[in-house]
Protein backbone atom coordinates (compact mmCIF):
# COMPACT_ATOMS: atom_id res chain seq x y z
CA UNK A 1 0.00 0.00 0.00
CA UNK A 2 1.97 2.63 -1.32
CA UNK A 3 1.46 6.97 0.76
CA UNK A 4 0.59 8.12 -2.85
CA UNK A 5 -1.98 5.77 -3.22
CA UNK A 6 -5.96 5.91 -3.23
CA UNK A 7 -6.21 2.92 -0.80
CA UNK A 8 -3.99 5.06 1.50
CA UNK A 9 -5.91 8.22 2.56
CA UNK A 10 -8.61 6.43 4.03
CA UNK A 11 -6.45 3.99 6.18
CA UNK A 12 -4.37 7.49 7.52
CA UNK A 13 -7.53 9.16 7.46
CA UNK A 14 -8.62 6.52 10.07
CA UNK A 15 -5.98 5.87 12.14
CA UNK A 16 -5.25 9.43 12.39
CA UNK A 17 -8.96 10.24 13.67
CA UNK A 18 -9.36 7.63 15.97
CA UNK A 19 -5.40 8.30 17.43
CA UNK A 20 -6.09 11.55 18.62
CA UNK A 21 -9.49 10.54 19.87
CA UNK A 22 -8.28 7.94 22.07
CA UNK A 23 -6.94 9.78 25.34
CA UNK A 24 -4.53 7.15 26.88
CA UNK A 25 -1.14 6.65 25.75
CA UNK A 26 -1.69 2.78 25.56
CA UNK A 27 -4.57 2.71 23.58
CA UNK A 28 -2.60 4.58 20.96
CA UNK A 29 0.58 2.65 21.19
CA UNK A 30 -1.96 -0.81 20.11
CA UNK A 31 -3.90 1.47 17.91
CA UNK A 32 -0.61 2.05 15.82
CA UNK A 33 0.87 -1.24 16.33
CA UNK A 34 -2.46 -2.74 14.52
CA UNK A 35 -2.73 -0.26 11.96
CA UNK A 36 1.51 -1.04 11.44
CA UNK A 37 0.77 -4.75 11.31
CA UNK A 38 -2.39 -4.28 8.93
CA UNK A 39 -0.40 -2.30 6.84
CA UNK A 40 2.25 -4.38 6.25
CA UNK A 41 -0.19 -7.30 6.17
CA UNK A 42 -2.12 -6.15 3.10
CA UNK A 43 1.31 -7.29 1.60
CA UNK A 44 1.85 -10.76 3.16
CA UNK A 45 0.41 -11.45 6.61
CA UNK A 46 2.95 -14.34 6.85
CA UNK A 47 6.38 -12.00 6.59
CA UNK A 48 4.06 -9.93 8.92
CA UNK A 49 4.08 -12.68 11.46
CA UNK A 50 7.46 -13.11 10.96
CA UNK A 51 8.65 -9.56 11.64
CA UNK A 52 6.88 -9.51 15.02
CA UNK A 53 8.21 -13.08 15.95
CA UNK A 54 12.44 -11.77 15.08
CA UNK A 55 11.02 -8.56 16.82
CA UNK A 56 10.20 -10.26 19.91
CA UNK A 57 13.13 -12.24 20.09
CA UNK A 58 15.37 -9.33 20.02
CA UNK A 59 13.32 -7.67 22.54
CA UNK A 60 14.11 -10.72 24.81
CA UNK A 61 17.54 -10.80 23.82
CA UNK A 62 18.12 -6.94 24.93
CA UNK A 63 16.49 -7.83 28.35
CA UNK A 64 18.91 -10.43 29.09
CA UNK A 65 22.01 -8.37 27.57
CA UNK A 66 21.04 -5.36 30.64
CA UNK A 67 20.61 -8.34 33.33
CA UNK A 68 23.76 -10.29 32.61
CA UNK A 69 26.78 -9.50 34.12
CA UNK A 70 29.30 -12.25 32.35
CA UNK A 71 30.99 -11.17 29.49
CA UNK A 72 30.55 -14.34 27.72
CA UNK A 73 26.85 -14.63 28.23
CA UNK A 74 26.80 -11.03 27.17
CA UNK A 75 28.75 -12.22 23.82
CA UNK A 76 26.70 -15.05 22.88
CA UNK A 77 23.91 -12.77 23.17
CA UNK A 78 24.90 -10.28 21.10
CA UNK A 79 25.94 -13.04 18.55
CA UNK A 80 22.64 -14.71 18.44
CA UNK A 81 20.72 -11.68 17.68
CA UNK A 82 23.30 -10.76 15.08
CA UNK A 83 23.48 -14.28 13.87
CA UNK A 84 19.67 -14.64 13.68
CA UNK A 85 18.74 -10.94 12.10
CA UNK A 86 21.90 -11.38 9.55
CA UNK A 87 20.48 -15.16 9.00
CA UNK A 88 17.08 -13.73 8.36
CA UNK A 89 18.49 -11.37 5.41
CA UNK A 90 20.87 -13.59 4.24
CA UNK A 91 18.53 -15.80 3.05
CA UNK A 92 15.42 -14.01 2.24
CA UNK A 93 17.68 -11.27 0.15
CA UNK A 94 21.28 -12.97 -0.77
CA UNK A 95 21.10 -16.85 -0.91
CA UNK A 96 20.53 -16.60 -4.61
CA UNK A 97 23.02 -14.14 -5.39
CA UNK A 98 25.83 -16.51 -3.47
CA UNK A 99 24.37 -19.62 -4.94
CA UNK A 100 24.47 -18.18 -8.24
CA UNK A 101 27.73 -16.82 -7.71
CA UNK A 102 29.23 -20.02 -6.38
CA UNK A 103 27.98 -21.81 -9.22
CA UNK A 104 29.57 -19.21 -11.84
CA UNK A 105 32.80 -19.71 -9.53
CA UNK A 106 33.19 -23.73 -9.72
CA UNK A 107 31.85 -23.73 -13.68
CA UNK A 108 35.37 -21.21 -14.08
CA UNK A 109 37.18 -24.01 -12.01
CA UNK A 110 35.74 -26.61 -14.84
CA UNK A 111 32.70 -28.05 -12.35
CA UNK A 112 30.02 -28.72 -14.02
CA UNK A 113 27.05 -27.34 -11.71
CA UNK A 114 23.44 -27.02 -11.88
CA UNK A 115 21.03 -26.48 -9.51
CA UNK A 116 17.49 -24.46 -9.60
CA UNK A 117 16.80 -21.00 -8.10
CA UNK A 118 14.84 -21.31 -4.91
CA UNK A 119 11.81 -19.14 -5.13
CA UNK A 120 12.28 -16.76 -1.62
CA UNK A 121 9.64 -14.45 -1.51
CA UNK A 122 11.98 -10.87 -0.03
CA UNK A 123 10.04 -8.92 2.85
CA UNK A 124 9.55 -5.53 1.91
CA UNK A 125 11.82 -3.15 3.89
CA UNK A 126 14.08 -5.91 5.14
CA UNK A 127 17.14 -4.50 5.40
CA UNK A 128 15.60 -1.25 7.32
CA UNK A 129 14.02 -3.20 9.79
CA UNK A 130 17.21 -5.96 10.43
CA UNK A 131 19.74 -2.45 10.48
CA UNK A 132 17.07 -1.08 13.07
CA UNK A 133 17.20 -4.41 15.30
CA UNK A 134 21.34 -5.08 14.99
CA UNK A 135 21.65 -1.13 16.35
CA UNK A 136 19.19 -1.68 19.65
CA UNK A 137 21.01 -4.81 20.09
CA UNK A 138 24.79 -3.61 19.89
CA UNK A 139 23.70 -0.06 21.62
CA UNK A 140 22.34 -2.07 24.07
CA UNK A 141 25.66 -4.31 24.55
CA UNK A 142 27.47 -1.52 24.31
CA UNK A 143 25.78 0.32 27.15
CA UNK A 144 24.84 2.83 25.01
CA UNK A 145 21.15 2.75 25.47
CA UNK A 146 18.07 0.77 28.08
CA UNK A 147 16.71 -2.17 27.48
CA UNK A 148 13.26 -1.64 26.53
CA UNK A 149 10.54 -3.25 28.91
CA UNK A 150 7.13 -2.78 27.37
CA UNK A 151 7.04 -4.82 24.47
CA UNK A 152 4.63 -3.20 22.51
CA UNK A 153 6.99 -0.23 23.02
CA UNK A 154 9.88 -1.94 21.21
CA UNK A 155 7.08 -3.49 18.03
CA UNK A 156 6.22 -0.24 17.71
CA UNK A 157 9.73 0.92 17.20
CA UNK A 158 10.42 -1.37 14.45
CA UNK A 159 6.86 -1.87 12.93
CA UNK A 160 5.47 2.43 12.84
CA UNK A 161 4.56 2.15 9.70
CA UNK A 162 5.55 5.26 8.14
CA UNK A 163 9.24 4.23 8.64
CA UNK A 164 8.87 0.22 8.45
CA UNK A 165 9.27 -0.51 4.45
CA UNK A 166 11.48 2.56 3.50
CA UNK A 167 13.14 4.04 6.40
CA UNK A 168 14.67 6.48 7.54
CA UNK A 169 16.52 3.75 9.72
CA UNK A 170 15.79 5.06 13.16
CA UNK A 171 17.66 4.08 16.35
CA UNK A 172 16.35 3.06 19.55
CA UNK A 173 17.64 6.30 21.73
CA UNK A 174 15.68 8.58 19.33
CA UNK A 175 12.35 6.60 19.43
CA UNK A 176 11.73 5.02 22.35
CA UNK A 177 11.57 7.89 24.54
CA UNK A 178 9.06 9.51 22.21
CA UNK A 179 6.53 6.02 22.40
CA UNK A 180 6.51 6.63 25.87
CA UNK A 181 6.18 10.40 26.41
CA UNK A 182 2.28 11.89 26.08
CA UNK A 183 1.43 13.05 23.07
CA UNK A 184 -0.56 16.53 22.63
CA UNK A 185 -2.01 18.32 19.49
CA UNK A 186 -0.12 20.65 17.98
CA UNK A 187 -1.66 22.47 14.96
CA UNK A 188 1.78 23.96 13.99
CA UNK A 189 3.55 20.58 14.39
CA UNK A 190 0.45 19.41 12.18
CA UNK A 191 1.12 21.97 9.42
CA UNK A 192 4.32 21.38 9.15
CA UNK A 193 3.50 17.27 8.75
CA UNK A 194 0.97 18.41 6.12
CA UNK A 195 3.65 20.39 4.43
CA UNK A 196 6.16 17.68 4.43
CA UNK A 197 3.70 14.51 3.08
CA UNK A 198 2.82 16.83 0.38
CA UNK A 199 6.15 17.82 -0.35
CA UNK A 200 7.04 14.46 -0.98
CA UNK A 201 3.77 13.84 -2.67
CA UNK A 202 4.86 16.19 -5.64
CA UNK A 203 8.39 14.41 -5.51
CA UNK A 204 7.08 11.32 -6.14
CA UNK A 205 3.97 11.80 -8.65
CA UNK A 206 5.37 15.10 -10.00
CA UNK A 207 8.91 14.44 -10.17
CA UNK A 208 10.35 11.11 -9.71
CA UNK A 209 7.35 9.76 -11.68
CA UNK A 210 7.86 12.02 -14.98
CA UNK A 211 11.66 11.71 -14.86
CA UNK A 212 11.06 7.48 -14.79
CA UNK A 213 9.35 7.72 -18.52
CA UNK A 214 12.77 9.34 -19.68
CA UNK A 215 14.96 7.13 -17.62
CA UNK A 216 13.89 3.77 -17.79
CA UNK A 217 13.71 2.97 -21.95
CA UNK A 218 17.38 4.08 -21.66
CA UNK A 219 18.08 1.60 -18.96
CA UNK A 220 15.94 -0.89 -20.60
CA UNK A 221 17.37 -0.82 -24.41
CA UNK A 222 20.60 1.47 -23.82
CA UNK A 223 22.14 -0.48 -27.20
CA UNK A 224 18.56 1.30 -29.24
CA UNK A 225 20.05 5.18 -27.75
CA UNK A 226 22.85 7.78 -28.81
CA UNK A 227 25.18 8.92 -26.72
CA UNK A 228 22.66 12.64 -25.84
CA UNK A 229 20.02 10.33 -25.29
CA UNK A 230 22.41 8.14 -22.55
CA UNK A 231 23.19 10.94 -20.76
CA UNK A 232 19.31 12.32 -20.82
CA UNK A 233 18.38 9.27 -19.52
CA UNK A 234 21.00 8.73 -16.78
CA UNK A 235 20.78 12.38 -15.23
CA UNK A 236 16.72 11.87 -15.75
CA UNK A 237 17.29 9.29 -13.51
CA UNK A 238 19.91 10.75 -11.07
CA UNK A 239 16.34 13.05 -10.71
CA UNK A 240 13.99 10.20 -9.90
CA UNK A 241 16.05 8.63 -8.18
CA UNK A 242 16.34 11.45 -5.42
CA UNK A 243 12.18 12.58 -5.92
CA UNK A 244 11.76 9.17 -5.37
CA UNK A 245 13.40 8.51 -2.25
CA UNK A 246 13.69 11.95 -0.76
CA UNK A 247 10.07 12.02 -1.61
CA UNK A 248 9.26 9.08 0.16
CA UNK A 249 11.26 10.44 3.41
CA UNK A 250 9.38 13.23 3.16
CA UNK A 251 6.43 11.58 3.26
CA UNK A 252 7.21 9.17 6.60
CA UNK A 253 8.52 12.31 8.26
CA UNK A 254 5.28 14.28 7.72
CA UNK A 255 3.30 11.33 8.87
CA UNK A 256 5.08 10.67 11.64
CA UNK A 257 4.32 14.54 12.89
CA UNK A 258 0.93 13.67 12.26
CA UNK A 259 0.95 11.37 14.73
CA UNK A 260 3.56 13.19 17.42
CA UNK A 261 6.10 11.69 16.14
CA UNK A 262 9.99 12.89 14.85
CA UNK A 263 11.59 11.23 12.70
CA UNK A 264 15.37 12.20 11.84
CA UNK A 265 15.85 14.16 8.44
CA UNK A 266 17.44 12.02 5.55
CA UNK A 267 18.47 14.20 2.92
CA UNK A 268 19.70 17.49 2.90
CA UNK A 269 19.80 19.24 -0.84
CA UNK A 270 22.25 16.32 -1.68
CA UNK A 271 23.38 17.52 -5.16
CA UNK A 272 24.46 20.69 -3.91
CA UNK A 273 27.32 18.90 -2.56
CA UNK A 274 31.18 20.08 -3.00
CA UNK A 275 33.18 16.54 -2.08
CA UNK A 276 31.70 13.08 -1.87
CA UNK A 277 32.64 13.35 1.75
CA UNK A 278 29.86 16.17 1.35
CA UNK A 279 27.48 14.17 -0.53
CA UNK A 280 27.17 10.89 1.90
CA UNK A 281 26.62 13.59 4.44
CA UNK A 282 23.47 14.70 2.82
CA UNK A 283 22.04 10.87 1.02
CA UNK A 284 20.48 8.89 2.87
CA UNK A 285 21.51 10.06 6.28
CA UNK A 286 20.27 7.67 8.12
CA UNK A 287 22.19 4.87 6.36
CA UNK A 288 25.40 6.66 5.83
CA UNK A 289 24.96 7.32 9.63
CA UNK A 290 24.55 3.65 10.66
CA UNK A 291 27.76 2.11 8.24
CA UNK A 292 29.97 5.34 9.72
CA UNK A 293 28.92 3.97 13.43
CA UNK A 294 28.10 0.30 13.28
CA UNK A 295 30.94 -1.01 10.62
CA UNK A 296 33.29 2.04 9.88
CA UNK A 297 33.93 3.07 13.31
CA UNK A 298 34.51 -0.57 14.69
CA UNK A 299 36.96 -1.52 11.89
CA UNK A 300 39.13 1.29 12.61
CA UNK A 301 37.57 4.45 11.23
CA UNK A 302 40.13 7.22 9.90
CA UNK A 303 42.90 5.90 13.23
CA UNK A 304 45.02 4.21 11.56
CA UNK A 305 47.32 4.49 8.39
CA UNK A 306 46.31 6.20 5.75
CA UNK A 307 46.06 2.72 3.76
CA UNK A 308 44.04 1.41 6.57
CA UNK A 309 41.76 4.31 6.53
CA UNK A 310 41.15 3.99 2.59
CA UNK A 311 40.80 0.00 3.27
CA UNK A 312 38.02 0.53 5.87
CA UNK A 313 36.18 3.07 3.35
CA UNK A 314 36.09 0.28 0.77
CA UNK A 315 34.77 -2.79 3.11
CA UNK A 316 32.07 -0.11 4.80
CA UNK A 317 31.09 1.25 1.36
CA UNK A 318 31.07 -1.91 -0.64
CA UNK A 319 28.79 -3.63 2.11
CA UNK A 320 26.69 -0.76 1.81
CA UNK A 321 26.56 -1.61 -2.08
CA UNK A 322 25.30 -5.14 -1.12
CA UNK A 323 22.92 -3.91 1.62
CA UNK A 324 21.39 -2.20 -1.06
CA UNK A 325 21.22 -5.49 -3.65
CA UNK A 326 21.85 -8.76 -3.94
CA UNK A 327 23.98 -8.37 -7.00
CA UNK A 328 27.19 -7.20 -9.05
CA UNK A 329 26.51 -4.08 -9.74
CA UNK A 330 25.30 -3.22 -6.79
CA UNK A 331 28.74 -4.50 -5.04
CA UNK A 332 30.16 -2.37 -7.72
CA UNK A 333 28.50 0.56 -7.02
CA UNK A 334 29.35 0.75 -3.80
CA UNK A 335 33.06 0.18 -3.71
CA UNK A 336 33.35 3.10 -6.95
CA UNK A 337 31.58 5.41 -3.88
CA UNK A 338 34.82 4.21 -1.66
CA UNK A 339 36.97 4.81 -4.36
CA UNK A 340 35.34 7.96 -5.10
CA UNK A 341 35.35 8.88 -1.10
CA UNK A 342 39.45 7.72 -1.32
CA UNK A 343 40.03 10.00 -4.43
CA UNK A 344 38.58 12.91 -2.47
CA UNK A 345 40.37 12.46 0.62
CA UNK A 346 43.78 12.53 -1.43
CA UNK A 347 42.76 15.31 -3.23
CA UNK A 348 41.93 17.20 0.13
CA UNK A 349 44.93 16.15 1.86
CA UNK A 350 46.94 17.14 -1.14
CA UNK A 351 45.23 20.59 -1.42
CA UNK A 352 45.22 20.88 2.29
CA UNK A 353 48.16 23.32 2.22
CA UNK A 354 48.16 25.36 -1.14
CA UNK A 355 46.44 28.50 -0.36
CA UNK A 356 46.23 28.99 -4.33
CA UNK A 357 44.04 25.39 -4.45
CA UNK A 358 42.25 26.99 -1.28
CA UNK A 359 41.26 29.87 -2.89
CA UNK A 360 40.23 28.63 -5.89
CA UNK A 361 37.59 26.51 -4.43
CA UNK A 362 36.33 28.63 -1.56
CA UNK A 363 35.54 31.18 -5.05
CA UNK A 364 32.15 30.79 -6.59
CA UNK A 365 33.43 29.32 -9.89
CA UNK A 366 35.51 26.82 -7.64
CA UNK A 367 32.18 25.51 -5.63
CA UNK A 368 30.41 25.52 -8.77
CA UNK A 369 32.87 23.41 -10.45
CA UNK A 370 33.24 20.94 -7.46
CA UNK A 371 29.32 20.74 -7.18
CA UNK A 372 29.17 19.90 -10.72
CA UNK A 373 32.20 17.33 -10.55
CA UNK A 374 30.57 15.26 -7.85
CA UNK A 375 27.39 15.66 -9.49
CA UNK A 376 28.91 13.85 -13.15
CA UNK A 377 30.51 11.26 -10.61
CA UNK A 378 27.34 10.69 -8.73
CA UNK A 379 25.78 10.47 -12.24
CA UNK A 380 27.91 7.41 -13.08
CA UNK A 381 27.88 5.85 -10.25
CA UNK A 382 23.77 5.41 -10.55
CA UNK A 383 24.37 3.60 -13.79
CA UNK A 384 25.69 0.39 -12.08
CA UNK A 385 23.11 1.26 -9.65
CA UNK A 386 19.71 1.25 -11.78
CA UNK A 387 21.52 -1.68 -14.42
CA UNK A 388 19.93 -4.72 -14.04
CA UNK A 389 23.08 -6.32 -15.15
CA UNK A 390 26.85 -5.66 -15.86
CA UNK A 391 26.18 -5.95 -19.24
CA UNK A 392 23.27 -3.63 -19.56
CA UNK A 393 25.78 -0.87 -17.76
CA UNK A 394 28.96 -1.90 -19.91
CA UNK A 395 26.61 -0.74 -22.77
CA UNK A 396 25.86 2.51 -21.58
CA UNK A 397 29.22 3.60 -20.04
CA UNK A 398 30.25 2.94 -23.44
CA UNK A 399 27.88 5.11 -24.74
CA UNK A 400 27.84 8.00 -22.22
CA UNK A 401 31.63 8.26 -22.10
CA UNK A 402 32.19 7.82 -26.20
CA UNK A 403 29.96 9.33 -28.92
CA UNK A 404 27.73 7.08 -30.75
CA UNK A 405 24.76 7.47 -33.03
CA UNK A 406 21.28 6.16 -32.13
CA UNK A 407 17.92 7.00 -31.33
CA UNK A 408 16.60 9.98 -29.37
CA UNK A 409 14.28 10.48 -26.51
CA UNK A 410 10.98 11.44 -28.18
CA UNK A 411 9.33 13.08 -25.27
CA UNK A 412 8.55 16.72 -24.70
CA UNK A 413 12.25 17.89 -23.30
CA UNK A 414 10.85 21.68 -22.47
CA UNK A 415 8.29 20.02 -19.54
CA UNK A 416 10.97 18.08 -17.85
CA UNK A 417 13.28 21.25 -18.76
CA UNK A 418 10.39 23.43 -16.18
CA UNK A 419 10.19 20.13 -13.24
CA UNK A 420 14.13 20.44 -13.64
CA UNK A 421 14.27 24.34 -12.97
CA UNK A 422 11.54 24.25 -10.41
CA UNK A 423 13.04 21.64 -8.64
CA UNK A 424 16.74 23.94 -8.76
CA UNK A 425 14.61 26.94 -7.83
CA UNK A 426 12.86 25.10 -4.65
CA UNK A 427 16.70 24.33 -3.63
CA UNK A 428 18.11 27.47 -4.18
CA UNK A 429 14.97 28.89 -2.29
CA UNK A 430 15.38 26.92 1.01
CA UNK A 431 19.28 27.25 1.02
CA UNK A 432 18.55 31.12 1.78
CA UNK A 433 18.47 32.61 5.20
CA UNK A 434 15.12 33.33 6.64
CA UNK A 435 13.13 31.59 4.22
CA UNK A 436 11.15 29.72 6.97
CA UNK A 437 10.00 32.69 8.89
CA UNK A 438 9.62 34.07 5.49
CA UNK A 439 7.05 31.20 4.90
CA UNK A 440 5.21 30.89 7.86
CA UNK A 441 4.51 34.83 7.61
CA UNK A 442 2.15 34.01 4.42
CA UNK A 443 -1.45 34.52 5.16
CA UNK A 444 -3.27 31.03 5.54
CA UNK A 445 -5.35 31.27 2.82
CA UNK A 446 -2.19 32.03 0.66
CA UNK A 447 -0.65 28.81 2.11
CA UNK A 448 -4.22 26.80 1.83
CA UNK A 449 -4.25 27.84 -2.22
CA UNK A 450 -0.44 26.97 -2.47
CA UNK A 451 -1.11 23.38 -1.16
CA UNK A 452 -4.07 23.43 -3.19
CA UNK A 453 -2.32 23.66 -6.42
CA UNK A 454 0.64 21.55 -5.28
CA UNK A 455 -1.94 18.48 -4.76
CA UNK A 456 -3.58 19.38 -8.27
CA UNK A 457 -0.27 19.46 -10.37
CA UNK A 458 0.91 15.94 -8.75
CA UNK A 459 -2.29 14.24 -9.13
CA UNK A 460 -3.03 15.32 -12.58
CA UNK A 461 0.36 15.95 -14.33
CA UNK A 462 1.47 13.03 -13.18
CA UNK A 463 2.12 9.22 -14.88
CA UNK A 464 -1.42 7.27 -15.37
CA UNK A 465 1.07 4.34 -14.72
CA UNK A 466 1.52 3.45 -11.00
CA UNK A 467 5.35 3.35 -10.04
CA UNK A 468 6.34 1.75 -6.99
CA UNK A 469 8.89 3.12 -4.55
CA UNK A 470 12.68 2.26 -5.93
CA UNK A 471 14.00 1.25 -1.99
CA UNK A 472 10.94 -0.57 -1.84
CA UNK A 473 13.01 -3.64 -2.94
CA UNK A 474 15.97 -3.19 -0.68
Amino acid sequence: MLFCSLEFLPFFAVVFSLYWLLPWNRARVALLLLASFWFYSCWNHWLALLIVASTTLDFAIGLGLERSSRTTVRRALLLTSLGFNLGLLAYFKYVNFFLDSLQQTLQLAGWQTAWPTLQVLLPVGISFYTFEAISYSVDVYRGRVKAERNLAHFLLFILFFPHLVAGPIVRARDFLPQVARPKRWSWLRAQWGAELFLLGLVKKLLIADRMALLADPVFAHPEQYGTGAAWLGVLAYTVQIYGDFSGYSDMAIGLAHLLGYRLGINFRRPYLAQSMGEFWHRWHISLSTWLRDYVYIPLGGSRGTAAQTESNLLITMGLGGLWHGASWPFVLWGLLQGGLLIADRRLRNATANRPAWQSFFASPFGRITSTLTVLICVSLGWVLFRAPNLAIAGELYRRLLWPVAGRGLHQPLVGYALLLAALVVGHWFTERPGWQRGWNRLPAGVLAAGYAVAALLAGSLGPNVEQGFIYFQF
